[in-house]
């Protein structure tokens, strides 16, 4: 089950309506305060569409960006800060389909009045299973460089829409990521085309890289966490069947995740026999990575774990 979470109470509200615009965080504090600048005040939800926002902007936007790297956006609990940026903004942008359920709430409690972009409008939803944590179906659709042409091009028609006098400077930007993203689709298919057609099975911390399995036909194994959600809760049973399935199928590794504790895929890797993927060549799965890793912008992190999938099952 889901754990609960606290609402947004009305301390909450108070402090965030009386709070400066510095005390928004490292992300947030030089946006807010050049918010009077004639730049589109936007505010994205997770790093990945907070990295679309920045690229379809340019210098026509400011982005307070909610999600730090490397924070679980499933179980994210809202800050007086967040309330704070979201009523000072024009747009918010939210990756959507479920991903932030916390949202709602703290745009209420912020007042806010403008436009709320949902990035995943008009691409193909992988379907869950029907239980809590995935009757949204999977939120994990950025894993799809395809999708993410979708994810820009909503966004992109939104900034335009908020901001007509700069309309063509967000196509521009967005003609010229859009062709960045078919590069980055093109070459992770060549990397995968390397690997043998027998040793495409993938081993994850938690199922979030269904799309991306999908596009370049891998093979799913399965997920530690057996879930989309993180919050799910892991049995015994869960364990063994995975260790099972490692074995049977000849699966060469578990990749961990760089969002999620690594040691109970490295005891599932010991028992099964296997190599673990941490650390380092963890997976950005569902943030992307600090400033100045590998995985720090949505390009990156696509890149990334190719390379990362690819050297661990022998391509």
């Amino acid at each position: 089950m889901r754990p609960s979470r606290r609402p947004i109470t009305a301390f909450a509200l108070a402090a965030a309506l009386t709070a400066p615009l510095t005390a928004c965080g490292d992300n947030a504090t030089p946006q807010l305060a050049a918010a009077g600048d004639g730049k589109l005040a936007v505010v994205a939800t997770t790093t990945q569409v907070a990295d679309f926002a920045r690229n379809i902007g340019g210098d026509k936007v400011t982005v307070t960006q909610i999600l730090k790297p490397n924070i679980d956006p499933h179980e994210y609990e809202p800050t007086p800060a967040d309330i704070t940026a979201i009523g000072a903004a024009k747009v918010v942008v939210k990756s959507g389909l479920g991903l932030e359920k916390w949202l709602d709430e703290t745009i209420s409690a912020a007042g806010f009045k403008g436009t709320t972009v949902d990035a995943s409008t008009g691409v193909k939803i992988r379907q869950g299973n029907g239980d809590e944590e995935q009757q949204d179906g999977d939120p994990h659709i950025w894993h799809n460089p395809r999708n993410a042409k979708i994810m820009v091009q909503n966004i992109g028609k939104a900034f335009a829409a908020a901001d007509p006098a700069d309309a063509a400077a967000y196509e521009k930007n967005l003609a010229d990521y859009s062709a960045k993203l078919d590069k980055l689709d093109a070459d992770i298919q060549a990397k995968i085309d390397k690997l043998p057609p027998d040793g495409r099975k993938l081993v994850t911390n938690h199922d979030a890289f269904g799309y991306y399995i999908d596009r370049y036909q891998l093979e799913f194994i399965g997920s530690i966490i057996p879930s989309f959600d993180t919050s799910a809760e892991l049995s015994a049973k869960d364990i063994d069947d995975i260790v099972a399935k490692i074995k049977k199928t000849g699966t060469k590794a578990v990749l961990s995740e760089s969002s999620l504790p690594p040691k109970t895929a490295e005891a599932i890797a010991r028992q099964a026999g296997v190599q673990v993927v941490a650390g380092e060549d963890a997976l950005y799965g569902d943030t992307l990575g600090p400033q100045g890793s590998a995985g720090d912008t949505y390009l990156k992190m696509e890149e990334h774990n190719t390379d990362v999938i690819v050297r661990a099952l022998g391509g």
